[in-house]
């Protein structure tokens, strides 16, 4: 039987990954990659996110202690990018989102990071662990759940594009654009309240 905490983890790694908040992304990313290509790309970028969600949960704090980082310049830096790329989704260009990255294939950012093992999830799986170090095995147990969905739900973005069509992927773009905006802008007062409470 599924124990109350696995079921726990699996909702709230579910919320703070979004895929199903992702597939505008993915869609625009990889509209310039052969379709052949698009499941392997998302495959090869979910392994990576997980690979990387995995060395945070066991070694998170020490690498942010062996680099001098902070969570709270973690989460300002991943604020400012995120703002960035929201104001391109929300107002278009005609580079897209991601400006030239689209005319090649991405590898690692922006889709493994920080879309999906972004600020917010690496966070997300630190905290777990340091907060219940027993039952570490029950949340890798639960993110392996999470992102074998999440790598389903991303790798039929082609078939949801089709249909939804393309005007609905473009809403679903501007509408996750506001509110990546939102999240951003979130991440930034988060890090700047933290900031100013330790010049206290």
């Amino acid at each position: 039987m599924l124990s109350p905490e696995f079921l726990s983890a699996v909702v709230l790694l579910i919320l703070v990954l979004d895929p199903v908040g992702n597939l505008p992304l993915v869609s625009s990313l990889l509209s310039k990659v052969d379709p052949a290509r698009r499941r392997k790309v998302v495959l090869r970028e979910c392994a990576i996110a997980y690979l990387i969600l995995l060395l945070f949960m066991f070694g998170g704090q020490r690498l942010l202690d062996l680099m001098h980082l902070s969570e709270i310049s973690l989460s300002i830096a991943g604020g400012v990018i995120l703002f960035m790329i929201a104001i391109r989704m929300v107002f278009g260009t005609a580079e897209g989102a991601f400006g030239d990255s689209l005319d090649k294939e991405p590898f690692i950012v922006p889709l493994a990071i920080p879309f999906i093992a972004g600020p917010s999830a690496l966070a997300t799986v630190m905290l777990m662990v340091s907060r219940d170090p027993a039952k570490t095995m029950t949340w890798v147990a639960a993110l392996t759940v999470v992102m074998i969905a999440t790598t389903v739900i991303l790798a039929l973005a082609d078939r949801i594009e089709k249909l939804v069509g393309k005007r609905g992927v473009q809403a679903l773009e501007r509408l996750m654009g506001l509110i990546l905006t939102a999240i951003a802008v979130e991440m930034l007062l988060g890090g700047i309240q933290k900031f100013v409470q330790q010049l206290k």
